[in-house]
């Protein structure tokens, strides 16, 4: 992670691959070579997920399984990176998400949970599959405060240098909007031939969002870059 490493860390960064500069192989859905990669380390930024797989094997039992490994005379803070709302919104995946933040509130480590709104480009990513021909429908009166991701990675390397806070942080954009009003100025930037239908969808799922389930506290700190100089590429 550049972020890391400009601020002073040695990064060994560990996936199921091995990719990357300085990157070590190993699983937390399986434990695989846990124990050997996480071996010396005094700093964890914990942001291994699976949201289209089994998020309760590996946000879950895998985050178990990387507490049993670590080394706790020597671990001096392990950051976890989470969502804004796993907390309020019933959906499966921020179900499991959240039981992973309770795993290491409660273990005894020096841990932040850090939870961080929906990026900018996922939100592109979410707008470009929901098209439908010339019609972009998306839902009516949801909210979201998208956030630029390399102010995030900012943020999370500033967390990592701080003493531990056993507790929650949120991270967020510098704006709310409705998704009728992202997905507007998506279609202008990205396909201006797209026609925005705001639909009604009903379900607790879809009350949460419209209550705000997804949008940081009072007391968040806030990212500056906003979605529409992310579409303009500013």
């Amino acid at each position: 992670m550049p972020a890391l490493q400009q601020a002073g860390h040695a990064v060994r960064q560990m996936s199921r691959r091995g990719a990357g500069p300085g990157g070590v192989r190993a699983d937390l859905a399986t434990g695989r070579d846990l124990a050997a990669a996480v071996r010396g380390v005094d700093l964890v930024v914990h942001a291994a997920s699976d949201p289209r797989g089994d998020p309760w094997q590996v946000d879950v039992a895998g985050t178990r399984r990387l507490v049993q490994a670590l080394d706790r005379a020597r671990l001096q803070h392990l950051v976890y990176v989470s969502i804004v709302g796993v907390d309020r919104v019933p959906w499966g995946y921020y179900r499991a998400k959240f039981s992973a933040e309770q795993v290491l509130l409660a273990s005894g480590l020096p841990v932040t949970i850090v939870r961080i709104t929906q990026f900018h480009h996922f939100v592109d990513e979410l707008l470009s599959t929901a098209r439908r021909g010339p019609v972009l429908p998306v839902p009516m009166s949801w909210q979201a405060a998208p956030v630029d991701v390399g102010e995030a990675a900012g943020f999370l390397a500033e967390v990592a240098g701080r003493p531990p806070s056993a507790d929650v942080v949120e991270f967020g954009g510098p704006e709310v909007l409705a998704a009728a009003d992202l997905a507007r100025a998506w279609a202008a930037a990205r396909e201006p031939g797209a026609r925005v239908v705001a639909t009604p969808l009903p379900g607790r799922l879809s009350a949460a969002f419209r209550g705000g389930g997804v949008l940081p506290g009072p007391r968040a700190a806030r990212g500056r870059r906003t979605y529409a100089e992310h579409l303009r590429g500013a």
